[in-house]
């Protein structure tokens, strides 16, 4: 019976080229678009590689700065002191890193000015992000400690600034300062990851960062497992709490949050100034939204079967008169809807294993790697499924309640 299904469905596909053609084009763009977004969002929090351990680690980005009258509102990123004050003791995570965020520099070569990415660190954030090594090493505990001028760049960077020659050894000019290359690492675009030059934090050319409760810091805190979390989260808040401003007359409360990535993408978003940080409201909005990206072609594909249906009115009568049975026609129907909504998975996954090497190879997303896994694979599968059924349910329903005379003289 199944061959039969398949033969036939075959044969209708052949004859309605045009129909079947429109169905593949509206199946395969929903799909390519799902599966993009998808394979983005999931690269952006839940990666690999670098940011891999990213479910061991929270991270505290800014610091909400209140005066004693409650109106005045102060939200900047983490100074070093409040990150050596509030967050280093905290006894339940096993790193916590002082890192900036990329600044602007130029690096000057002769008369050649290159404009760049650069982030100052500690050790502790080479123990908790897991860069590749391409040569060289990474920073060190000593390299902090003794402000060594010394760094490490990606693979783009030694390529752009010493084409031809190994990076290893290199000076690099910037700032009125002179480092070293001590090593190169593979290029990242990951939130915590993104830089094209790293250096000690110990190489500013002042040491008064060290004094400042607000700066251009963000704290990474490692748990030793993820059970380990909510304990941070907690000991976190509770430094909030018991945080003093160097100047309590001008700030008198403090709040900050430790979250994953999914949490403080939601806090910037809905600017959440509470312990909830809006992920449940905007995980919710995402899937109503990708729901609704999901019903309207099926929708259409609704339209469609139930127009091919009528042109179809007198071959249904005919095989209702010699005797196929409603549930026959039915599935027949559910059937080719469902290879047809498969054939458009297919090719939309392979269409969106183009386009994402395409956006790899063109750098309109610097550094992005990004790749189909078998998760994605899945989903895309699970859609394309939905998507047979939806299209092909209400049709087929109609279509096995068609009276054979009224079929036929339709067709006439």
């Amino acid at each position: 019976m199944l061959r039969n299904y398949l033969l036939t469905a075959f044969k209708v596909f052949m004859r309605r080229k045009l129909f079947t053609a429109i169905n593949l084009a509206c199946i395969v763009l929903t799909l390519v678009v799902l599966l993009v977004v998808t394979a983005l969002l999931q690269n952006a929090f839940q990666p690999t590689g670098v940011e891999g351990r990213s479910g061991r680690y929270l991270q505290v980005h800014l610091i909400e700065a209140r005066g004693a009258d409650r109106h005045q509102l102060s939200r900047s990123p983490l100074g070093f002191k409040m990150i050596e004050q509030a967050l280093k003791p905290i006894k339940s995570a096993q790193l916590v890193s002082a890192v900036t965020g990329p600044e602007t520099v130029s690096v000057y070569q002769g008369d050649r000015v290159s404009e760049l990415l650069l982030r100052r660190t500690d050790a502790e954030y080479w123990g908790i992000l897991d860069f590749t090594v391409l040569a060289g090493r990474v920073l060190n505990a000593d390299d902090v400690a003794q402000g060594r001028m010394v760094a490490v760049v990606n693979a783009t960077t030694a390529r752009k600034l010493f084409a031809g020659a190994s990076a290893l050894g290199q000076p690099i000019s910037t700032g009125g300062q002179l480092f070293k290359v001590v090593g190169v690492v593979e290029d990242e675009l990951h939130l915590n990851a993104f830089s094209d030059i790293w250096v000690p934090h110990t190489t500013y050319a002042s040491s008064e960062y060290r004094n400042q409760q607000f700066g251009n810091f963000t704290a990474l805190l490692m748990a030793r497992d993820q059970a380990s979390l909510p304990l941070i989260k907690e000991e976190v808040m509770r430094a909030a709490r018991n945080f003093q401003f160097d100047d309590p007359k001008a700030w008198a409360t403090a709040q900050f949050w430790a979250d994953n990535k999914l949490e403080l993408f939601s806090r910037m978003l809905t600017r959440s100034e509470g312990e909830d940080s809006g992920a449940a409201t905007v995980l919710a909005a995402l899937a109503v939204l990708m729901l609704l990206f999901m019903l309207l072609p099926a929708l259409n594909l609704v339209n469609l079967n139930m127009g091919r249906i009528m042109e179809r009115s007198g071959e249904i009568g005919v095989r209702k008169a010699f005797g196929a049975t409603s549930a026959q026609l039915a599935g027949q129907l559910l059937l080719e809807n469902v290879l047809l909504c498969l054939a458009g998975g297919a090719l939309s996954l392979l269409c969106t294993w183009g386009l994402l090497a395409w956006l790899e190879a063109s750098a309109l997303i610097p550094y992005l790697k990004v790749h189909l896994n078998f998760t994605v694979f899945g989903y895309g599968l699970m859609v394309t499924i939905v998507f047979g059924l939806l299209s092909g349910v209400l049709p087929a329903w109609k279509m096995s309640r068609l009276d054979p005379v009224h079929a036929l003289k339709g067709a006439a």
